[in-house]
């Protein structure tokens, strides 16, 4: 992958699941502007994680769907890994991250599907983190996900996934049903035909998993310890060690 703060644009997989997001980044970024999905809460623990790594010694980093990088980038600051890349498919999104990242060193941001870019890169990364990106996946995709990831991690890498999950008794449609309500209820300063566009999105293609199944996906992929690290709702940090 390449460095020194170069995005380097390359075409896509069609992919209707990120079609939302990538078209109107900036609803994303206004949703956890206010926090109606404890961005705060969730990456001042990110954050705590990336300095207990940092504090053993240089890290490589590779960010799955990391938008515009405007939450991970103090963590970043506060431990700064010996290499960044990021992975995107919104080009604003990337755009942004530039500026958000500046300072980082050895900075690399990638026009490129998540799942592709792990499975094409010739790196090994200490820390793999994402955020609110896996549910998009279905089962199939998400367990192709894990494997890629467990190949490139370094030995002792960590695979740091937040994101939306299920309870263990929920249908997808029961769970979508909560959320749904959540965000009609709660995302009060969201403009009615914004909310209307996102909550027609989560319907559409959101796949939240349960914990065991994302626990027995790592299994299968060989790494070999799952830890619930916190949950705010129905939004969980986890962290799968290879």
């Amino acid at each position: 992958m390449c460095s020194d703060n170069v995005c380097m644009p390359i075409s896509p997989t069609a992919d209707d699941q990120t079609a939302l997001f990538r078209k109107s980044w900036t609803l994303y970024d206004a949703i956890s502007e206010k926090n109606y999905m404890f961005h705060r809460e969730i990456y001042a623990q990110v954050a705590d994680l990336l300095c207990q790594r940092y504090q053993k010694g240089p890290y490589h980093l590779l960010d799955l769907g990391c938008g515009n990088a405007r939450f991970l980038a103090p963590c970043l600051q506060a431990a700064p890994p010996a290499s960044y890349d990021g992975v995107d498919l919104s080009l604003s999104a990337l755009d942004e991250a530039l500026t958000y990242l500046n300072g980082i060193p050895n900075t690399a941001l990638h026009h490129q599907d998540m799942l592709q870019a792990v499975e094409d890169t010739d790196s090994a990364f200490d820390i793999i983190f994402t955020g609110f990106a896996v549910h998009h996946l279905d089962a199939a995709a998400k367990q192709q996900l894990f494997h890629a990831c467990a190949q490139h991690l370094s030995p002792g890498g960590q695979f740091i996934m937040v994101d939306v999950v299920r309870e263990e008794d929920q249908t997808r449609e029961h769970c979508l049903e909560g959320y749904l309500n959540f965000m009609r209820t709660q995302w009060t300063e969201v403009l009615p035909e914004h909310l209307d566009e996102a909550c027609a999105h989560v319907a559409a293609y959101d796949f939240p998993e349960t914990l065991s199944n994302l626990t027995h996906m790592a299994k299968q992929a060989a790494l070999t310890k799952t830890q619930l690290i916190s949950r705010h709702a129905q939004h969980h940090i986890l962290r799968f060690t290879a």
